[in-house]
């Protein structure tokens, strides 16, 4: 229940003060009435009706950048016009049976860097400009990363820094408060902790932006 609460309420403080990261959450694979992939409750789906049920916002962007395809939220919200999944995941990896997001971006095993900051650079904005969301809530994954124990892509620590900052900048620069979550990550601990925390790192840079002191 701690990560689902954690969500929602990032989800009220981004929507008074522009951004909000939890320092768990990003349980994609739960689906509406069962569990799958380590994950129970799915806090994303949950926070984004939250947020529209208390008329917060209507229109939710959920931006699932985790190496495995976020099937669970894809499912929930299928037939929900009002909620945006996007999920850009290797294509080789979990679940085998992908589920159909509003985008899905297939990415090959083994993408570098820069093939994929190019890709997310170029889907991004395309679905923000399309769809114009209320609120997004971010999965930031770190099993994209090259030393992750159950990913398949090649992302450095930098690369990482880079994805997470140019999603939490975009957003504030566009004026769409945003909701961070850790999302998924596999292997010893203190570096897990390293790369989880490259989200909150950038988050601060991006505040210090908006709120100069």
């Amino acid at each position: 229940y701690g990560e689902v609460a954690g969500t929602i309420l990032c989800t009220q403080l981004a929507m008074k003060y522009n951004i909000a990261c939890n320092t768990a959450g990003g349980t994609h694979h739960a689906h509406k009435d069962f569990g799958s992939g380590f994950c129970i409750f799915n806090d994303l789906a949950i926070a984004a009706k939250y947020a529209q049920y208390t008329n917060i916002a209507k229109r939710v962007m959920i931006v699932d950048l985790d190496v495995h395809q976020g099937d669970g939220t894809a499912s929930i919200f299928s037939e929900d016009p009002t909620v945006f999944t996007l999920s850009m995941h290797c294509v080789n990896n979990f679940p085998i049976r992908k589920q159909k997001s509003s985008r899905d971006v297939d990415l090959p095993k083994g993408m570098d860097d820069e093939g994929y900051i190019s890709q997310l650079r170029q889907v991004l904005p395309e679905v923000i400009q399309q769809f114009k969301p209320d609120l997004v809530i971010y999965d930031a994954g770190v099993d994209i990363h090259i030393d992750d124990v159950l990913g398949m892509l090649n992302i450095s620590d930098d690369g990482v820094f880079r994805r997470d900052l140019y999603v939490l900048d975009f957003c504030a620069k566009n004026k769409i408060p945003i909701v961070g979550v850790v999302g998924g990550g596999y292997g010893p601990i203190p570096n897990l902790v390293h790369r989880h925390m490259l989200m909150h790192r950038a988050a601060k840079l991006v505040w210090e932006n908006l709120f100069p002191t």
